[in-house]
C-alpha cells in the first residue's frame, strides 16, 4: 500500500508564502514523477507543477517565477514553495505519486490567500 499525505497549507494574507509537504510512504519503490494540482470552486483539477525523478521541472504559466517545487528523494517528499501569493491561488492543493505507472493522490491541503 502506498499513502500520500500533503501538509503545510493554511491562511496566508496577499503576497505572502507558503511552503506545501506531500510524503509518500509505504510499498514506493519506483516513485517517478511527483506532482502538484489544485481545484477551487466551481473549476477543474489543473496541473500547478511537476518534477520528475531527474529533478526536471514544469510549471503552469499562472505560477511561473512565484513556485517552486523540489524533492528529497531520501525522504521521498516533494515540496512546494509558493511565493507572491495570490487571491486566485486559493485552492485545494493535492499531491499526486506515480509509482511503477500508477497514480497515488493524497487527501489535499487548503490554501486559502486573503486580501
Amino acid at each position: 500500500q502506498v499513502q500520500v499525505v500533503e501538509s503545510g497549507g493554511g491562511l496566508v494574507q496577499a503576497g505572502g508564502s507558503l511552503r506545501l509537504s506531500c510524503a509518500a510512504s509505504g510499498s514506493i519503490f519506483g516513485i517517478s514523477t511527483m506532482e502538484w494540482f489544485r481545484q477551487s470552486p466551481g473549476n477543474q483539477r489543473e496541473l500547478v507543477a511537476v518534477i520528475d525523478s531527474g529533478g526536471i521541472t514544469n510549471y503552469a504559466d499562472s505560477v511561473k517565477g512565484r513556485f517552486t517545487i523540489s524533492r528529497d528523494n531520501a525522504k521521498n517528499t516533494v515540496y512546494l514553495e509558493m511565493n507572491s501569493l495570490k487571491l486566485e491561488d486559493t485552492a485545494i492543493y493535492y499531491c499526486d505519486a506515480i509509482i511503477r505507472g500508477h497514480n497515488y493522490w493524497g487527501q489535499g491541503t487548503q490554501v486559502t490567500v486573503s486580501s
